[in-house]
């Protein structure tokens, strides 16, 4: 029954050769996962002991997470790109909608002074999450619209802002610095891959610096962390403490680490230290050569979406393509905030690391992605799935299999 309702929509998941998805991006995103899962259940076992009674408390919430971001995977890969694309308008107004919801006093909940979440029984949702991939999904939409204006007026240039700077305007309302920062970075990098000129993409990087110095500068405490970023030990045990107890992690994790389990900085010293400063755990346990490893393992599946979007490319499939783009410089952006944060390279910033930090929304709207990127490349492999193809029964015959 299920099949025949299916049948009609080819996926990855359903089609001549069976499951036909790009292992590759595949597998190093499970990895990042089952990575993820350790990392937490270790960070996580002296507080959740403390704060529940139960070591293994944000473990199981955790494996909750890691289900649901399965199935989110699975349900995005049985959706056609072109879909997405008509329904980018409605995304972006549900993405508004959200940003407004969580600045509402009652619905909205507060943690840390941030009004980040919207709250319900069991879990949270962080609606900045939700966003960042609905404004890709837009954007991407946009370019091909409107891909001669993009590139030859200020007119075409300048629209996107429009949207994107009251939304922006909201994120920092919660405030949420880092996502601004990353969405605004995502959206900048697919503008010039649509072929916006150099002159006028350097002057936006130029007005993109201005405005973060002006941010900056408008908030007391953001001045204060980026003081304390570039000297930390001149106050260890104030505005410098976090940042201090995650580069002791480092420091005594040396090459090797001290063994999976065994950090110190776990143990009430690092605040977040599942959250936000995962990477410093993993590198005190598992050394620089975990740590590179890790890197690696960003390094292999972001290139891989990249990649993913110059092959959608090719084929001519160029929304496909603009979100493959963005969807890999989210998770570029988050992960070198979230990494120079905890090397000290940046200032203290809350964003989680993408697939290892703990947090619900994160990892479920990563694994959508995944699902996202997984459907882009079978799509511009095999040609099926766009509005130009009508389906047919030779679609789900046999066919040799050919990889890239």
């Amino acid at each position: 029954m299920i099949f025949g309702i299916l049948k009609p929509y080819p996926s990855p998941l359903i089609s001549g050769r069976g499951i036909d998805l790009d292992f590759a991006l595949l597998a190093g995103c499970l990895a990042l996962l089952g990575l993820g899962l350790v990392m937490i259940t270790s960070a996580s076992s002296e507080v959740a002991a403390v704060q529940s009674g139960n070591p293994l408390y944000h473990m199981y919430r955790h494996l909750v997470y890691v289900f649901l971001g399965l199935v989110a995977c699975g349900a995005t890969m049985m959706v056609p790109i072109a879909t997405w694309q008509r329904m980018g308008f409605m995304m972006l107004l549900g993405a508004f909608g959200l940003l407004v919801l969580v600045l509402v006093p009652g619905i909205g909940r507060e943690v840390n002074g941030s009004m980040r979440w919207i709250g319900f029984s069991f879990f949270n949702v962080q609606p900045s999450e939700i966003a960042k991939v609905f404004v890709v999904i837009y954007l991407a939409g946009y370019l091909v619209r409107r891909q001669t204006e993009v590139r030859e007026s200020w007119m075409g240039f300048f629209k996107p802002f429009i949207v994107l700077l009251p939304m922006a305007g909201l994120l920092l309302m919660e405030p949420d610095f880092g996502a601004t920062v990353v969405m605004m970075g995502a959206a900048a990098a697919m503008l010039f891959l649509g072929g916006v000129g150099l002159f006028r993409f350097s002057l936006m990087v130029v007005l993109a610096v201005v405005a973060v110095f002006v941010l900056v500068q408008a908030q007391p405490y953001r001045m204060a962390r980026l003081i304390t970023f570039t000297d930390p030990w001149s106050d260890q045990f104030g505005s410098g403490y976090q940042l201090t107890q995650a580069l002791i992690a480092f420091g005594r994790g040396e090459w090797l680490g001290v063994g999976l389990g065994n950090s110190v900085q776990k143990q009430f010293y690092l605040p977040e230290a599942h959250t936000d400063f995962v990477f410093s755990v993993l590198a005190e346990e598992l050394g620089v050569v975990g740590s590179l490893v890790t890197i690696a393992l960003f390094v292999f599946v972001t290139v891989r979406a990249l990649y993913i979007g110059l092959w959608a490319e090719k084929a001519k499939q160029f929304f496909a393509a603009y979100m493959a783009f963005g969807l890999a410089f989210l998770w570029i952006g988050q992960f070198l905030i979230n990494i120079g944060v905890n090397v000290g390279l940046l200032p203290t910033k809350g964003l989680t690391l993408p697939f290892l930090s703990y947090g619900g929304s994160s990892l479920v709207i990563c694994c959508a992605c995944v699902g996202l990127l997984l459907r882009i490349e079978w799509e511009s492999r095999t040609h099926l799935g766009s509005e130009e193809h009508e389906f047919s029964e030779s679609d789900f015959a046999e066919e040799p299999s050919h990889g890239r």
